[in-house]
């Protein structure tokens, strides 16, 4: 099955990544939307913009368009006109599926393609996954909040097994969702068990935005190298990954270009190739 992820770099999505490579799914691309503000109802806001590095280093198609607007029905036609140039068989979301907002407005957009859209880990335990992912070497931070119950204190800060309790404890006094899904706060992976190199955070802000919300800013990031053993698991899964696309291209879809993001507001009006700086990334 040919799959678009959408791709926030938050721990759901990048959750979505590892399943559907243990699906044996083909990957056609990953679909990044960066929002030019923060009410909007269906995308991250925090971090977007870095989820470049990591498509680059997973070698894995990636198209990073803008949103300037805060409506569910026109922010889901811009996944709309990604899905129509370039077809897939369903596009996958991160979480268990209490996105209701996210998934549905997404699901009527795209019935009349015909494209499926769904949860990767839909009616799986929360808490469960959540213990999971930190366990298996997740390196997960809080970018955003917009919650009673959190503070400027929990952005950037990881989730360790230990501050997932606690978030867990301010989960059950606040009521907010324990992944975070509505919207309640949002996050950025730095390292997985499937990411080629992890990532470190060398400079970055916080900007309170009200007494209940605030995001990280992040405008340094390095790269470091893995361990043999588990740069190995990834290359692996990499180059299974890579094969499943090579056979996908015999069908009627037209590969697409690699190497290309595409950023744009109510239309697509810009192809930016990466750049010979880009090019020399140590993530490239």
């Amino acid at each position: 099955m040919d799959v678009a992820i959408l791709y926030s770099g938050g721990k759901d999505s990048a959750h979505a990544i590892e399943y559907a490579f243990t699906q044996r799914w083909n990957i056609r691309y990953l679909l990044s939307v960066k929002p030019s503000r923060t009410d909007c109802y269906l995308f991250h806001y925090a971090t977007v913009e870095h989820t470049s590095l990591v498509a680059q280093a997973l070698g894995i198609p990636h198209f990073l368009i803008s949103c300037t607007i805060a409506d569910p029905e026109q922010e889901a036609a811009l996944v709309k006109t990604i899905i129509e140039q370039h077809p897939v068989d369903a596009v996958v979301l991160g979480g268990v599926g209490l996105q209701e907002t996210q998934l549905g407005s997404l699901q009527k957009a795209l019935k009349p393609l015909g494209v499926n859209v769904f949860a990767s880990h839909a009616g799986q335990n929360e808490e469960t996954l959540m213990r999971e992912m930190i366990t298996k070497g997740y390196k997960i931070i809080i970018t955003q909040y917009a919650t009673d119950g959190l503070t400027m204190d929990w952005l950037g800060k990881e989730l360790t097994l230990e501050h997932f309790e606690h978030l867990k404890k301010l989960s059950q006094k606040y009521g907010f969702d324990l992944l975070g899904e509505g919207g309640y706060y949002d996050t950025f992976v730095l390292d997985a068990p499937f990411f080629p190199r992890a990532l470190t955070i060398l400079a970055s802000s916080k900007v309170q935005e009200s007494k209940y919300s605030g995001h990280l800013i992040i405008t340094s990031l390095a790269v470091q190298e893995k361990q043999p053993l588990l740069a190995h698991y990834t290359k692996r899964a990499l180059l299974q990954q890579k094969q499943r696309s090579q056979r996908s291209q015999h069908g009627i879809r037209k590969p697409i270009p690699n190497k290309t993001n595409i950023y744009r507001d109510k239309h697509i009006h810009h192809t930016h190739p990466i750049t010979q700086q880009q090019k020399q990334s140590p993530l490239y």
